[in-house]
């Protein structure tokens, strides 16, 4: 990785989201502030498309590439396509194959509508806990990957269509049939689920099984170390290089002090969950940016907003998210819904407001980046497990090793 201040471009196989990115000296300079989320990005990459499992490396690159369309990100997908990629469209003719790409196209476009029957699904035509956690990790980096590249590119001033007087490009939509939300009145442990959204402590129960406390290996444990050994990082440990690289970006973002004020950091990824649907993520992170910010109500607000929902569970107005914000909220707000949504709806003009509101080029950077990473975090947890209320069982049970309770990303 290139850590001079010549801006010298980078290359795919060193800053793949650099390279991709195309950032001007002020841009590059400021991604420069974090360096470990510029590394730790393109070893998530490399794990994801080099470390050995179930899927073909291939077929991995396929997959990206549609995610990568389905995203907005076509630079990312043409990258993709240069790896001598699978082509799907006979690829799909074996019916694993095409079931692979459901569950993917579900995962990317509509992950609030994937259940534990879909999960299920893929068990009964031979995908174990190994390869769908491998696939979900592709799908999920891919999203985050494809924020970043488009993200950065509007910080730097790229216009890509997407001018202050441009239409808003048409949300992507998955094959969903008639299928609605998975939101049971209770969890397979039997306590009851959230269905609203809160600032609240959820727990989370994994419907893929995690690796057993006791069968966790030195490397596994470091891959999320600093994070509790809870059903979530046990269950991502199946793909150890990956999650070693995620829980570094994450701290990177979210921890260090260079940057978007802390509270604006979580404010974002709380907005990211609200239009994703992610009703654990966003009660973490709202608690969060409510705490460190001082402003429940405005939190509050956030989570109470109605954005409506579509043919494929896609956002149908994200307007009511910023309503009755300050200007500098509003603006962090809207910035960050509309990089949120699939396929982005970001635009130079939200860059600008931004800007007039005081917010430096370190800062975009950062907002892009907490953005980009919940676009990631959201598509794990909503498809790997669920959400449950944890009040009711507190007084008379202790946590099951198999649940997750509290902050986690």
């Amino acid at each position: 990785m290139s850590t001079t201040t010549d801006h010298r471009p980078p290359t795919a196989t060193e800053d793949l989201v650099g390279a991709l990115a195309e950032p001007d000296e002020a841009t590059a300079l400021a991604r420069l502030t974090k360096p470990d989320v510029i590394h730790h990005t393109q070893r998530a990459h490399e794990h994801l498309f080099a470390d050995p499992g179930l899927l073909s490396p291939a077929l991995r690159r396929a997959l990206a590439a549609r995610v990568a369309e389905q995203h907005g990100a076509p630079r990312l997908a043409g990258h993709h396509r240069e790896h001598d990629a699978v082509d799907l469209a006979i690829a799909t003719a074996d019916p694993t194959v095409a079931a692979l790409v459901r569950h993917a196209d579900l995962l990317s476009l509509s992950p609030a509508l994937v259940g534990p029957r879909d999960v299920a699904a893929l068990a009964d035509l031979g995908i174990d806990a190994d390869g769908l956690v491998l696939l979900s990790q592709v799908v999920a980096v891919t999203a985050y990957e494809a924020r970043l590249v488009v993200g950065l590119r509007l910080v730097a001033g790229h216009d890509d269509g997407a001018g202050a007087g441009s239409v808003a490009p048409e949300p992507a939509v998955a094959d969903t049939g008639e299928r609605a939300k998975h939101s049971p009145a209770a969890a397979p442990n039997g306590l009851p689920t959230p269905h609203e959204f809160t600032r609240d402590q959820l727990g989370w129960l994994p419907w893929v099984e995690p690796i057993a406390s006791e069968d966790l290996t030195d490397s596994h444990r470091a891959a999320f170390a600093g994070k509790s050994d809870g059903a979530y990082f046990r269950l991502l440990a199946r793909q150890t290089g990956v999650l070693a690289a995620r829980t570094r970006i994450d701290h990177a973002v979210f921890l260090t002090k260079a940057g978007l004020p802390r509270a604006e950091r979580e404010l974002a990824a709380a907005v990211t969950s609200k239009v994703n649907d992610c009703i654990f993520c966003a009660s973490v992170h709202a608690r969060k940016s409510a705490q460190l910010s001082k402003r429940p109500d405005d939190v509050d607000r956030l989570l109470s907003a109605d954005v409506g929902r579509a043919v494929g569970w896609a956002p149908t107005d994200l307007a009511p998210l910023s309503a009755g914000q300050d200007g500098r909220w509003a603006a962090i707000i809207d910035f960050a819904a509309a990089l949120a949504a699939s396929p982005a709806r970001a635009t130079l003009a939200h860059v600008e407001a931004l800007r007039t509101l005081g917010l430096d080029q370190t800062d975009l950077v950062d907002l892009v980046a907490s953005v980009a990473f919940f676009s990631w975090a959201n598509r794990l947890m909503l498809t790997l497990g669920e959400p449950y209320l944890p009040e009711a069982a507190a007084s008379t049970t202790t946590t099951s090793p198999t649940t997750t309770t509290g902050a986690t990303r």
